[in-house]
């Protein structure tokens, strides 16, 4: 499994730069989405694959046996997820906004910092 993840984490990361690229508002969110995901992914895989036990001491033993699943990236890839998912809210938010104001989701568009067209009026 960690042999085809690294071509995961590389499709991911295409995918989104390719989609940050576009002029499209919609396109621009799903391309950071992907980045972030690729990015979890990649700090998983960075913290090690391994299928173990979770680190907690049993009984009356003083260290921990066997083989066990680290768990500082997966609190890392946790917190990462939440604040991911705040920062895309508030993009979906922006956007939206945007496409109401502006009347349109084309980046190209959007340059212009004239008044919006009901405050020309």
């Amino acid at each position: 499994m960690e042999a085809v993840l690294p071509f995961v984490i590389g499709v991911l990361y295409a995918a989104g730069t390719f989609l940050m690229l576009r002029r499209a508002l919609a396109r621009i969110l799903i391309g950071l989405a992907l980045l972030t995901t690729g990015t979890n992914l990649l700090v998983f895989t960075a913290g090690g694959v391994i299928r173990g036990r979770p680190p907690l001491i049993e009984g009356d033993s003083e260290r921990l046996t066997g083989p066990y699943a680290d768990p500082l990236p997966q609190a890392f890839i946790l917190t990462a997820i939440v604040i991911g998912f705040g920062v895309l809210a508030f993009a979906i938010a922006l956007a939206y906004r945007t496409l109401r104001d502006a009347g349109t989701e084309d980046t190209d568009e959007l340059t212009n910092s004239e008044a919006l067209p009901e405050e020309r009026a």
